[in-house]
């Protein structure tokens, strides 16, 4: 299995440079989609992840593409869980099917 070097970047890193560079604060944009600033914070900080509603909402407002937001998010998800300690145990049932499979 590959060792991940670095996480891929999350969706709202994204998001933050883009409202950063419209001139719109994140309080302003939080009450556009109509999220609570907590929520827009949290997800423009990487530590909540975009959901599919929040990329349409994204998508109706800035014009971002929701599948690209998405997309990224997976990527994202799918390299954070390749990091966590659960990969012993994932190559031991890889071990064990690969025999009886």
């Amino acid at each position: 299995m590959e060792t991940i070097k670095r996480l891929p970047t999350h969706p709202g890193d994204v998001l933050k440079e883009e409202i950063e560079s419209r001139g719109i604060s994140q309080k302003r944009f939080a009450e556009l989609l109509g999220v609570p600033y907590t929520q827009l914070n949290e997800i423009l900080n990487g530590k909540r992840p975009v959901s599919t509603d929040f990329a349409l909402m994204v998508e109706a407002a800035l014009g971002i593409s929701p599948e690209l937001l998405i997309n990224m998010q997976n990527r994202y998800n799918m390299a954070f869980a390749k990091q966590k300690p659960t990969l012993p145990r994932l190559l031991n049932i890889r071990k064990v099917c690969a025999a009886v499979l």
